[in-house]
């Protein structure tokens, strides 16, 4: 068969029919891959008209060869060719400018941090967050046949595992469907996700890696393993890693001499001593550098400062400040203006005339998380610390005495997730309240707290009345508090409540996210937990919902923490606490 006659025209306008033509034998195909080298073709779809095989035999060589074109450096514009001349790609669209200026920003990154890693995702990744396709950047992606299989066997059902498993096949059918070959992978920006400029590539031949015999091939963990294998014998010059939430997933890996990470983009602190508290002591020298020029007024009962000084930067809107020195101070800050900040005085719950409730503040954090449980200002509060704290018991006096006292709000809402400590007892009957019954035990004993020193009528009332008067008080209490499930939270809208988040380091963000976008106009929120006993599969100090919404709402004005360090249980809980 003869050979085609070489295109004579610039290769920026050569017509996509007589570039197939040419396709079909190397040698044409090299010299006018030469012609095209004259365009500024950056992106590894654009550099098709390179010369590369046809057909590749393997998984491996394909990757390869997509990650090398990647990689390569753009050739540059000669002045020949003008800079915007179209150029067709397959058949389908022209490259725009800001296209290639966004390639060569992308190419750039490549270039300076070596060659793309290729991560191999495990199902629970996905699981756990239906979002992490999309989170490895400039990297590519990875996904074998048994993480599919394993997805597929998850997705049904109401739990946030087959929610999350019928999100990801979503995400991966919207980019399967604007692509007819998943040969040369699938840009994982095509949804929007400008982060994401690697590709996703799915497993779409057989992959069978080198294992020590004495593993048994049909377990899910031990195929994958042996996909990474493969990958890794493949690409010599490129770092396969498996990324896995499991634990011991990755011990294998590691012992078989492949690569392994954990998942840490969901992580939302590295360390969870950075968390913010809420709460900053102010140095010793404060006055020295931030008593000049202090303005103070008076309004509603409540005394302002304005000061000036290089601390006040380093504030936060809502966070408290306190200085025990000579001259002692108890302030929330109310404004931050680069140098200039605002401090409010607070309001001392510590004093008896200022209960709520009955309940008086015990220590200092104590009155500081009262002022923001009682400020109607504040739709949102964070209450972190260890068992014993007092979290709890001030949250249902503050919720009381604003929904049976000021009438601010309609009702209490309660609620938390159901993770046992020890094993599960099973299903538990009644309605919805009496299913919750057994895991609201701290409400139960925390409305005998308060229920205990309303006795005195004030007319000299015998111990049954006082019994009588005890009962029914509680019947008024519990008819203004309701317990819900977490369950059936998905499309209410909460008007006017106060709404209580229980044991809230068990929850995920996307949980937290769920809860809190319930509230409607007039509603309080109040998340209450400790992030040192999470009892969830797969969550961490660092990616607990709980620490996920202190991190977002620090220094929105309508939203405060306190970090609580004292407990004031008893003695016994405290020495508890401090040895075992």
């Amino acid at each position: 068969m003869p050979l085609p006659k070489l295109p004579t025209r610039p290769a920026s306008i050569l017509d996509v029919k007589e570039i197939e033509i040419a396709r079909v034998n190397p040698v044409i195909e090299k010299r006018i891959a030469t012609q095209v080298s004259d365009v500024d073709l950056i992106d590894s779809e654009a550099e098709e008209f390179e010369p590369v095989e046809s057909k590749p035999s393997t998984m491996g060589a394909l990757l390869t060869s997509v990650a090398n074109q990647r990689t390569k450096k753009a050739p540059s514009v000669k002045a020949s060719t003008p800079a915007n001349t179209p150029v067709k790609k397959n058949t389908e669209a022209t490259i725009k400018p800001e296209a290639t200026r966004s390639a060569k920003r992308s190419n750039k990154k490549a270039t300076d941090h070596g060659i793309r890693k290729l991560f191999v995702l495990d199902t629970n990744v996905l699981l756990h967050d239906p979002s992490s396709l999309f989170r490895f950047e400039e990297h590519d992606v990875f996904l074998p046949m048994m993480t599919l299989e394993e997805l597929d066997h998850q997705k049904k059902g109401m739990s946030e595992v087959a929610r999350n498993a019928r999100q990801v096949s979503r995400s991966l059918d919207s980019l399967v469907g604007s692509h007819a070959s998943l040969d040369l992978g699938l840009p994982l920006d095509s949804l929007g996700n400008k982060d994401a400029s690697g590709r996703l590539f799915f497993q779409t031949s057989a992959l069978a890696g080198d294992l020590p015999p004495d593993l048994p091939m049909g377990k899910a963990d031990n195929l994958i393993l042996g996909v990474v294998r493969a990958l890794q014998d493949q690409h010599k010059s490129r770092e396969v890693v498996l990324v896995s939430k499991d634990i011991n997933m990755r011990l294998k890996a590691r012992s078989l001499g492949l690569a392994a990470e954990d998942y840490f983009n969901d992580q939302v602190l590295e360390d969870s001593d950075l968390l913010y508290s809420g709460v900053m002591q102010l140095p010793e020298n404060f006055w020295n550098k931030h008593g000049k020029d202090v303005e103070s007024w008076q309004q509603g009962g409540t005394t302002f400062y304005k000061i000036h000084g290089p601390l006040c930067s380093q504030f936060m809107v809502n966070q408290f400040v306190y200085f025990e020195g000579s001259m002692p101070l108890y302030a929330q800050v109310r404004e931050v203006s680069g140098k200039t900040a605002v401090l409010a005085t607070l309001r001392d719950y510590t004093h008896g005339k200022n209960n709520v409730w009955g309940v008086t503040a015990r220590n200092r954090e104590q009155n500081f998380a009262m002022n923001l449980l009682m400020n109607p200002d504040c739709d949102f509060v964070s209450l972190l610390g260890q068992a014993g704290t007092g979290k709890t018991l001030m949250t249902l006096a503050a919720a009381l005495a604003q929904v049976l006292e000021t009438k601010r709000y309609a009702e209490i809402i309660m609620t938390r997730v159901t993770v046992p400590v020890g094993e599960d007892i099973g299903f538990l009957p009644g309605t919805e309240e009496e299913k919750m019954g057994p895991w609201m035990g701290a409400l139960e004993d925390n409305l005998e707290v308060l229920n205990m020193g309303d006795t005195d009528s004030g007319s000299g009332s015998s111990g049954s009345q006082s019994d009588w008067g005890r009962s029914g008080a509680m019947e008024l209490i519990r008819s203004k508090i309701k317990i819900k499930s977490l369950n059936f939270m998905r499309g209410r809208t909460f008007l006017n409540k106060f709404l209580i988040i229980d044991e809230a380091q068990n929850l995920t963000p996307k949980q937290m996210k769920t809860l809190i976008t319930r509230a409607g106009p007039g509603t309080k929120v109040v998340c209450l937990g400790n992030i040192a006993q999470i009892d969830t599969p797969y969550l961490t100090e660092g990616s607990s919902g709980l620490t996920f919404v202190v991190d977002r709402f620090k220094g929105w004005p309508h939203a405060g923490t306190v970090t609580l360090q004292r407990g004031e249980r008893s003695r016994l809980a405290d020495y508890a606490g401090e040895v075992l």
